[in-house]
């Protein structure tokens, strides 16, 4: 099948940044898609013309109509990061499409800032809540910041500023290889510039300032990193049960009686694209499950309010892991947990009463799994002395089904 959509990627330098194939292509279209600021490099065309207003959806709805015909669309830079060829390769065959880069942010940042792309880490906030950058925050880290908008830049150095990383240093490049290109310079605790151009982005040198608060990515963050009523599994606790998850990069989990999302907020920071679904029944946590989980980076984590099992249709399917935190001891949640998961879907369960154990054992005897008990004791000063005061213990089933 010969391509009919062609995907161009273009500079803010307009038509002199492409190759002569990809310049053919746009004089020969006869459909031109792209945003107000793309379709104005193209002035003098006979091609009739789409543009983003109506969403993405509908406009792939009129280019279905066009099957055959020349169809070009126009995309910053690379279109397939984070760009328009990323999400038109959802919905067409690879055969029906051809993508033309250019230099896109990334590479044109780093050549600007002279750092090794390997070594830098990739963030967008185009349509994203800036609260995930809080995710990417960490000591010598190396950002290259998709910005949003104009006022991207002073949220960033907002965000940095909150968790103590005042000293980061921030170059925000704008217009990168037009007419106007221009940079910005400054630490985010003297960061005042409340507006940068509206077409930026925005290099960040992560650079920890004396109360900086650290927040690695490996299981087991502080309790007290999480906002909660007491219903919060244990740190220790909670890496061991992270560890019996296995999360690997794009996997969903639902989080069954999350309580204040720990677990759920833990898999998602663990490994790239990991989704996650906290099914709690309490409104009030709900409320703090959204709250924490902006806090810690991962705005996108889904809350279902809701009693399991019934709540369970309302979660996103096809869940590689699910995990059982609370209502344990409920008639038929683990039945119902297990039901859901695929081949090699793993299932995994922490009880702390004697009942929630009991159904622990009981599912244990039918579906197998690994059984175990956590005791951990944490240093308690009586008096003048120090005596250790052990936790209830947690007895834990992981189980990976057929």
């Amino acid at each position: 099948m010969t391509p009919w959509i062609s995907i161009i990627g273009i500079g803010d330098e307009g038509l002199e940044s492409l190759t002569p194939i990809a310049r053919t292509l746009v004089d020969g279209a006869e459909l031109l898609v792209g945003g107000d600021r793309h379709q104005v490099f193209v002035p003098a065309t006979s091609a009739q013309r789409l543009t983003w207003k109506d969403g993405l959806e509908a406009a792939m709805d009129v280019m279905e109509t066009w099957r055959g015909k020349r169809v070009v669309v126009l995309a910053s830079g690379d279109p397939m990061c984070f760009g328009a060829g990323a999400n038109l390769q959802r919905r067409f065959l690879p055969e029906e499409m051809r993508v033309i880069p250019v230099p896109g942010a990334l590479s044109q940042a780093c050549a600007r800032m002279l750092w090794s792309q390997p070594d830098v880490e990739l963030v967008t906030l185009h349509g994203r809540p800036v609260e995930g950058f809080n995710l990417y925050i960490a000591p010598r880290a190396r950002l290259i910041v998709l910005s949003r908008d104009a006022g991207t830049p002073a949220e960033v150095a907002g965000v940095l500023r909150q968790r103590g990383f005042g000293p980061s240093r921030l170059t925000v490049l704008e217009h990168m290889g037009g007419e106007k290109e221009a940079r910005v310079e400054g630490t985010a605790e003297g960061w005042t510039h409340e507006k940068c151009a509206a077409l930026n982005t925005i290099a960040v040198e992560c650079l920890p300032g004396p109360d900086a608060v650290m927040r690695p990515r490996v299981p087991g963050l502080p309790d007290d990193a999480f906002v909660h009523d007491g219903q919060l599994t244990k740190r220790e606790v909670r890496a061991v049960t992270l560890t019996a998850l296995g999360p690997q990069p794009g996997e969903l989990l639902w989080d069954v009686g999350a309580g204040c999302g720990s677990i759920a907020i833990e898999w998602m920071r663990a490994a790239r694209g990991c989704r996650a679904a906290a099914i709690e029944t309490n409104p009030n946590r709900c409320a703090t499950i959204a709250g924490n989980a902006a806090t810690l980076g991962v705005p996108g984590l889904e809350v279902v309010k809701g009693d399991a099992p019934p709540a369970l249709a309302q979660a996103p399917g096809g869940p590689d892991a699910v995990f059982v935190g609370g209502g344990v001891s409920r008639d038929g949640l683990l039945e119902a947990c297990w039901k859901v998961l695929g081949p090699g879907g793993r299932l995994v369960a922490n009880a702390v009463t004697i009942e929630a154990e009991r159904r622990l054992l009981d599912f244990h005897q039918i579906h197998g799994g690994d059984l175990r008990r956590i005791a951990i004791s944490r240093p308690k000063t009586t008096g003048s002395l120090t005596i250790w005061e052990a936790k209830a213990p947690v007895t834990q089933l992981a189980a990976r089904k057929p």
